[in-house]
């Protein structure tokens, strides 16, 4: 049988990746972990979608093709995890829904598609995890969330505060989407943090404008001193833990250092390395089996510029994101 499953899409067994003893990794389908599509399952708990858009970009575009470099480098995902003891594929149904079609000339245009796609694929209570695609496309998913959450905490990580006001003028911009989310009043002030800040910035006063707008932060350097547990005690203290409220999660891949993730648009020297991050996002899982943890209710995963990238380190790298943060969301109960 082509893809090693038979289930049918009324079934309630979740269908997983396709099974890489029967088929090999670098054959089946083109989605992400070669998941099924949305359309041949009956639900979804998780709903992985593309958002091919770079026009926001403000240096090195191509993170339009980011979606399809992180589905390709995602074939080699298994599916248990270790380091969370859990199966996320077989805890939750995940699903490849695909990509938004988002105008490549028209910002306000690609944002009001984007915001609108978002919630009708989250209708029925999928979380949604988007691959981008530039950080402008962090607004309408917010615009989305905010629609059925109300305000969320931001975790936020990028080498970039992206609460800038314009850019040349223009106010959408893969540099400002968290200070028009928080002028909207999309955003949790009392909560959201950026995470691996660092690099040269246009003056003092944006760190006092990031403050204004909600934000904590939690630099880079901060990893050097403090290591990885403190970081995870300061992100969960920011986000206030279980019961606190929904978070959002946003990772620009430029939060990683060049060495580990070149294909990005503006890439910042001193940044993360992916165990680093990944054992930062391991951090929101819960505490013990069956307490909760944090609610996560979006996530995204952006400025994937394959064109820069070698060897797929930074798609790889991606991938993983996307994998641990579904390992989150199995061990918090997410269901739809």
């Amino acid at each position: 049988m082509p893809c090693g499953h038979d289930g049918a899409v009324d079934s309630p067994i979740p269908r997983g990746p396709v099974d890489a003893t029967a088929v090999p990794r670098f054959a089946g389908p083109p989605t992400f972990a070669r998941l099924p599509r949305l359309g041949e399952v009956s639900r979804a708990d998780v709903a992985v979608v593309g958002l091919p858009f770079d026009a926001g970009t403000s240096y090195r575009p191509g993170a339009r093709f980011g979606p399809a470099h992180i589905r390709a480098s995602s074939k080699l995902l298994r599916p248990y995890h270790p380091a969370l003891a859990t199966s996320p594929f077989a805890a939750m149904q995940v699903a490849d829904a695909g990509d938004l079609g988002l105008n490549p000339f028209d910002i306000p245009e690609a944002l009001r598609s984007c915001e609108l796609g978002m919630r009708s694929l989250a209708q029925d209570g999928a979380t949604l995890v988007g691959l981008g695609g530039d950080h402008t496309l962090a607004l309408p998913a917010l615009r989305a969330l905010h629609a059925l959450h109300g305000p969320v905490a931001v975790l936020h990580f990028d080498a970039h505060l992206d609460t800038w006001d314009t850019y040349m003028g223009a106010a959408y911009t893969h540099g400002t989407p968290f200070r028009r989310a928080s002028e909207e009043g999309l955003i949790d002030r009392e909560r959201s943090v950026h995470v691996g800040i660092r690099g040269p910035l246009y003056g003092a006063g944006d760190l006092d404008d990031d403050t204004r707008l909600g934000f904590a932060v939690v630099p880079a350097d901060d990893y050097e001193s403090d290591g990885v547990a403190r970081i995870v005690d300061r992100v969960r203290h920011r986000l206030g833990g279980p019961g606190a409220g929904p978070v959002y999660v946003s990772v620009d891949i430029d939060v990683l250092d060049p060495a580990a993730a070149p294909g990005t648009g503006t890439p910042e020297a001193g940044g993360l390395t992916s165990r680093e991050l990944l054992h930062t996002l391991r951090g929101l899982a819960p505490a013990a089996p069956g307490e909760p943890g944090i609610d996560v209710v979006g996530v995204d995963v952006v400025e994937v510029a394959p064109a820069y990238d070698h060897a797929e380190i930074t798609g790889i790298a991606a991938a993983h994101v996307v994998y641990d943060l579904l390992g989150v969301l199995a061990l918090s109960g997410r269901r739809a």
